[in-house]
């Protein structure tokens, strides 16, 4: 099958070669000429047959919005965009309008499997109608992992985001937890080897992961985390996951507060934390730190 790509980062790039090793001619378009097979959006289309594919891997927002909006001017009726990249879920109904008005189709796909996925597979979460769906099931298979699982057509437009935002939502969570856990093992007077516990963890356990084999692997190369800072961002996944919460009504504690925690790891000194030491100074003389 025939694809165009646009956005040939660390993700888009190493879809492209995946394709490619499975027989997909793939023509790539990115803003680094040194990476791109053509020189612009409208070459890209040039360069291939109808009816065309052609999978978007570019920034969330305003890149991803440009892009489709471009594209619907250089599309033909019959063709079918693909946003591979963390858009929110609201956008694809916008995208997809865009689309229809030149009878093209539009399929959200989230994406997982980081930089990992040239050679792991990419768990595909799609959603769009079903003919298009359809039509685009061999790139799916090429890129999702060998197996039974890995992709899932999740709904109509919106559906294949909207999953991925949860899957990435739960992932804050896993993540959340096993520092933790590291943290408190690294307090203990009791253990003496963390990095040999995390491995123990990784065959035979209820908490084995992918997560729990990455965390192993950074202990392997940095067994007390000593050259990294801790200070995490946050992709806005995490954020949306927790506005559905609340605006279903749905108890998300454990997420939210590992997007919380997200947050405290960027301030130097808490100032909620000053807030509280200076009260309970004030209520019971306890000792206040100063610089």
């Amino acid at each position: 099958m025939q694809l165009g790509m646009i956005g040939l980062g660390k993700m888009g790039g190493n879809m492209k070669l995946r394709l490619e090793k499975a027989g997909h001619r793939v023509v790539g378009y990115d803003r680094n000429p040194d990476v791109a097979d053509v020189d612009s959006l409208a070459a890209l289309v040039e360069a291939l047959d109808a009816p065309r594919a052609v999978w978007v891997m570019v920034p969330a927002g305003e890149a991803t919005r440009s892009t489709v909006e471009e594209l619907a001017g250089l599309l033909s009726e019959g063709d079918i965009v693909v946003d591979g990249g963390n858009s929110r879920f609201t956008d694809d109904a916008v995208n997809a309008k865009t689309l229809a008005a030149g009878g093209i189709g539009y399929v959200d796909a989230g994406v997982s499997g980081g930089v990992w996925g040239l050679t792991e597979g990419y768990a595909l979460m799609v959603g769009g109608a079903e003919a298009d769906v359809r039509r685009l099931q061999p790139v799916f298979d090429a890129l999702k992992p060998e197996g039974e699982h890995g992709f899932v057509h999740a709904g109509g437009v919106g559906a294949g985001h909207y999953a991925k935002m949860v899957h990435n939502g739960i992932e804050y969570a896993m993540m959340q937890a096993y520092a933790e856990g590291y943290e408190l093992l690294e307090a203990s007077e009791y253990v003496d080897n963390v990095p040999e516990v995390f491995k123990s963890w990784r065959e035979g356990t209820v908490i084995r992961s992918w997560l729990l084999d990455l965390m192993d692997r950074a202990l392997d190369s940095d067994p007390k985390l000593d050259h990294v800072k801790g200070y995490v961002e946050d992709s806005g996944e995490g954020r949306w996951t927790v506005d559905e919460g609340i605006r279903l009504r749905v108890p998300l504690p454990a997420i939210t507060e590992s997007l919380f925690a997200r947050f405290t790891s960027r301030q130097e000194d808490s100032p909620a934390m000053k807030a509280v030491a200076a009260l309970r100074n004030q209520f019971g003389g306890h000792a206040v730190k100063s610089d």
